[in-house]
């Protein structure tokens, strides 16, 4: 990544927006989503900036501009739609400490806006480093699609129990419950407008520690085949076990792609050495799952076999059900091999 992906707290901190015009109102309506105080610095204003000054939403100076109206702030956006001035503008900026965007001038741009989707306090932010704005917007559309509208309702309630729960559940019956209320009937009966409702079945699950398919701290194992180096051939499911393991483990040959794939506080846990040819024996792996299952974990293997009918893997399988451990085979896809070509005969 050239860019690093990161969301500023903006309560109460300063944002300098240069430009009376077009361009600096875009800015501003963006950065009005935000609960930022908003300075704009310029000799005159368009008439949706001079509405937003008349009614006390924004601060506006004119005057000569010097680092010191850069100081202490957030984030700065020059648009002054001259590009002379604007660089004239980030460089002293710049010099003043500042986090500073530059409208159309990707060169000189400290922060890149994103594309938003916006369902607060649930925000999805896309960029694409600047090089393809029209495909962040059509990444922006599909996601505008996939997110009910009233999303963002659904985790304010949510925040308001992360106290209640944390108080009356372990670390692991809280991911439980969450992944509970954003799965299945909390969210469905919400997305039918439904609140009130699914904050008493939130409640409940919390009070009584019951919800979906929770069985009191006993854990799992999934296999998952990791045969390829392609990510996109990891299957959809296997990427959801990843992202809800608490341990992975997995052998030399699995790609350092793979592993990212998975949430990033789960544990990972190398089975075996680096060096080609150091394996640890199938009953050695597998007791090293079963342990962790027993410890009432979500246990992730990958596997570098491209199939789950490798003769370890199905040894392993006969040893969990033999301990009674839960399981699920996730196989990856395989690559179709290419054609083989036929000698020609005369």
């Amino acid at each position: 990544m050239k860019t690093f992906p990161m969301f500023l707290q903006m309560q109460g901190r300063r944002v300098v927006i240069v430009g009376g015009g077009e361009q600096a109102a875009q800015k501003c309506r963006l950065i009005l989503k935000t609960q930022a105080v908003i300075t704009v610095l310029a000799p005159a204003l368009e008439p949706e900036l001079a509405d937003l000054h008349k009614q006390g939403r924004i601060d506006w100076q004119t005057g000569a501009i010097a680092a010191a109206d850069f100081q202490n702030t957030a984030l700065v956006f020059i648009a002054t739609g001259c590009p002379g001035a604007d660089a004239a503008l980030h460089g002293i900026a710049q010099a003043a400490g500042a986090l500073v965007n530059v409208v159309d001038q990707p060169d000189l741009c400290d922060a890149i806006t994103p594309s938003i989707v916006d369902r607060s306090p649930v925000v999805v932010a896309i960029g694409t480093e600047g090089t393809a704005p029209v495909l962040a917007r059509q990444i922006k559309t599909r996601m505008e699609e996939l997110l009910e509208p009233r999303l963002g309702d659904l985790a304010t309630i949510a925040g308001r129990m992360r106290d209640r729960a944390a108080a009356r559940l372990a670390p692991r019956e809280r991911r439980d419950l969450w992944r509970w209320v954003f799965n299945g009937p909390v969210r469905r009966a919400h997305g039918t407008g439904a609140e009130r409702q699914a904050a008493m079945m939130i409640k409940q699950a919390i009070d009584t520690a019951r919800f979906g398919q929770t069985d009191g701290g006993s854990g799992s194992v999934v296999l998952i085949g990791a045969g390829s180096r392609d990510t996109d051939l990891m299957t959809l499911r296997a990427v959801q076990r990843l992202q809800e393991a608490d341990v992975i483990y997995y052998d030399r040959l699995v790609a350092p792609e793979i592993l990212e794939l998975a949430r990033r506080d789960a544990e990972r846990v190398l089975l075996g050495g680096a060096v080609a040819g150091q394996h640890w024996p199938t009953d050695k792996t597998t007791g090293v799952l079963i342990a962790a299952a027993r410890q009432g974990l979500r246990v992730v293997y990958l596997y570098s076999a491209d199939h789950a009918a490798d003769h370890g893997v199905l040894a392993g399988v006969k040893a969990l059900k033999t301990a009674q451990i839960a399981y699920e085979i996730v196989p990856c896809v395989t690559p179709a091999e290419p054609p083989q070509r036929q000698a020609l005969t005369g």
